[in-house]
């Protein structure tokens, strides 16, 4: 089993953008050593809680940071973007790491703000069609314009031989239709629909057909939010951070964005009994939203949903508030699988506890 992480650039209580990036950075470094295969960070605009606004700029400086482990995004918002500078933005970074670069798309919106504060033409509503702009993102990386296409001719950078790989984010059955129909790969967000992940993978995986675009066969992608402890007691409540962060976002309304992601002690103080309670393994059937515990708890749980969905890899996301939990609950969930750690990369330096 391949396990990755994404990265929201996490603020952490009484710390800064300038720290959380700082400790994104770091992130891939220890992934990489602990035998990670991708780093991806997100797309998330007028956060208080995360640092990652821009995943390609977070992108090119892990990669100067590192020599083997993949990076991308976890997704770029397409809605909002021009195909041609995404595709070139891209392929620049494949330029800059060879052989180890991941576009990820998806779509979102932020609210009537943001949406027209990113909107290049305001004098009428955007009418963006997701299909069309990932089919001229790939169009653009793989020069596969039509002959009688403007666009047809004009290769990105010809001198450079390798693509980035390219995948579709999504949380719903649409997203799993589109990525088998253009033949890239897939990752469902668990944490978003846990209830619809397995069969959305498996649709993908049944109805998958190649079109040149890099992939002969399926390649999916699980996102789970995962907490790791020491014992299965520190694993839930360490999980009691993003059940906190969640429970925020709810009560905050418009003022989402001003949310912080609390410390497992501040939601415990806040979270009703039944948030604590709220399952993080697979109850009665029913996926969880929050997969937590001890190691060989949630591998057990990440195990079952693998088989069940056909996902080739498991993508963590987690709101663990302290940069150092967060990280060392990454280097259990490596034990726990057994992953290798990559060969002539330095020992990891020793944490503080912040």
């Amino acid at each position: 089993m391949r396990l990755s992480i994404v990265d929201l650039g996490t603020v952490a209580p009484g710390t800064t953008k300038t720290d959380a990036l700082a400790d994104a950075l770091k992130t891939a470094r220890h992934a990489e050593r602990l035998g990670f295969h991708r780093v991806w960070f997100a797309e998330h605009h007028l956060s208080r809680s995360g640092a990652s606004h821009h995943p390609e700029l977070l992108i090119a400086a892990a990669a100067s940071l590192t020599s083997s482990i993949r990076l991308g995004s976890g997704a770029v918002l397409m809605n909002h973007y021009s195909p041609f500078k995404v595709a070139e933005m891209f392929q620049q970074l494949e330029a800059m790491a060879p052989g180890r670069i991941d576009l990820g798309m998806g779509r979102a919106t932020a609210g009537p703000v943001l949406d027209l504060a990113l909107q290049q033409n305001r004098q009428q509503p955007a009418q963006a069609d997701h299909q069309q702009q990932v089919l001229e993102t790939l169009a653009w990386l793989h020069e596969s314009f039509p002959d009688d296409h403007p666009f047809h001719g004009h290769p990105l950078m010809p001198s450079v031989p390798s693509r980035p790989q390219t995948w579709l984010l999504g949380s719903s059955p649409n997203g799993s239709n589109l990525a088998a129909g253009l033949g890239i790969g897939y990752t469902f967000a668990g944490f978003i629909n846990p209830a619809g992940a397995a069969s959305a993978l498996r649709h993908y995986r049944e109805v998958f057909a190649p079109q040149g675009f890099g992939l002969d066969s399926p390649r999916a992608i699980l996102e789970v939010n995962v907490a790791v402890g020491d014992t299965q007691d520190e694993g839930l409540r360490l999980a009691y951070s993003p059940k906190g962060y969640y429970s925020r976002l709810r009560r905050a309304g418009r003022e989402a964005g001003s949310v912080m992601v609390p410390t497992p002690d501040e939601a415990a103080a806040e979270l009703s009994q039944a948030e604590k309670d709220e399952p993080t393994s697979i109850t009665a059937g029913q996926w969880p939203r929050f997969v937590a515990g001890g190691p060989e708890q949630v591998r057990a749980t990440l195990e079952q949903m693998a088989a069940e969905s056909g996902a080739d890899e498991i993508m963590v996301q987690d709101l663990i508030a302290a940069p150092v939990a967060r990280r060392h609950s990454h280097e259990l969930l490596a034990q726990a699988f057994g992953l290798e750690p990559r060969p002539g990369t330095a020992a990891p330096a020793a944490e503080d506890a912040s």
